[in-house]
């Protein structure tokens, strides 16, 4: 009886509100145990990040150590990894519960899309983070390269672990900006011509992000990343071509213009 009074199914606000809560404490709980696990390994992960540092103080016979520099400092840097841990360990769970609270939202042609961007995205933020750990030790080892001679370098465990968490975040979020260009061209937002138009305030965004990812001034070090972003910009604008392409040979063959093409295909996925 309910359904036949509520055909499409639609949710009050009430009703929103309530699925946004269970959405929001299952993805709490899946972060919360991925934290856990994260307090569990903390010391091998901490192993790996302070590693370039370990083996540029070795080959250079420098005196370089990390430390803590409070009582606390051990404890805090133990919680706050453990925390971005859980949140990286607990993505799958909480980007699903995500998913499926705006999913009911779009139409069928926004989710099919929404679902090839996280398949793309995910491996691009991979790249992003794989190349950011492989340039991690050049950085390092150039940034303690200007400490003077005969002179330590003590570096304070809670910043260097917050900067090559940064430095890998900042590398895999700009892999994954030109997925984000190419969603919003699929979905009617950007065409490839305002993409092209644009490349010059392209390259030199990428610049900045670079300059940013990169916190060496090594110009080589920039090129390392802003290539590959460049590269991946002007892949994007190649396939919103591509798509922009089909779809006005499409609308053509049917005599509608490309919004109006939009618009038929937004009504039948409605």
């Amino acid at each position: 009886m309910a359904r036949k009074k509520n055909p499409e199914k639609r949710m009050g606000l009430g009703g929103h509100l309530r699925e946004l809560r269970n959405r929001l404490f299952w993805s709490a709980l899946f972060i919360m145990a991925g934290a856990v696990v994260g307090w569990m390994i903390f010391d091998q992960v901490f192993d790996l990040l302070q590693a370039p540092v370990v083996r540029y103080a070795a080959e250079n016979h420098s005196n370089t150590t990390i430390n803590f520099g409070s009582v606390t400092g051990a404890f805090d840097l133990r919680m706050q990894t453990s925390i971005f841990l859980g949140v990286l360990l607990g993505s799958p769970f909480w980007l699903y519960n995500l998913w499926a609270f705006i999913t009911p939202g779009l139409k069928k042609k926004e989710r099919r899309y929404t679902i090839t961007f996280l398949g793309t995205a995910v491996p691009l933020f991979v790249a992003g983070c794989w190349l950011a750990w492989v340039s991690l030790p050049y950085f390092i080892a150039s940034l303690i390269s200007f400490t003077p001679s005969g002179a330590a370098n003590v570096i304070n465990a809670n910043e260097y672990v917050l900067f090559t968490i940064r430095v890998l975040l900042v590398f895999g979020i700009a892999f994954v900006l030109p997925a984000v260009l190419v969603l919003l061209n699929f979905i009617g937002i950007l065409s490839a011509a305002s993409i092209l138009k644009s490349w010059r305030l392209a390259v030199f965004i990428s610049a900045i992000i670079a300059a940013l990812a990169t916190p060496v001034s090594d110009p080589m070090s920039m090129l390392l990343v802003m290539i590959p972003m460049t590269v991946l910009y002007f892949l994007s604008a190649g396939i919103a071509s591509i798509h922009d392409k089909r779809a006005a040979k499409r609308a053509k063959a049917l005599g509608l213009d490309f919004d109006e093409l939009n618009n038929l295909a937004d009504e039948s996925d409605s």
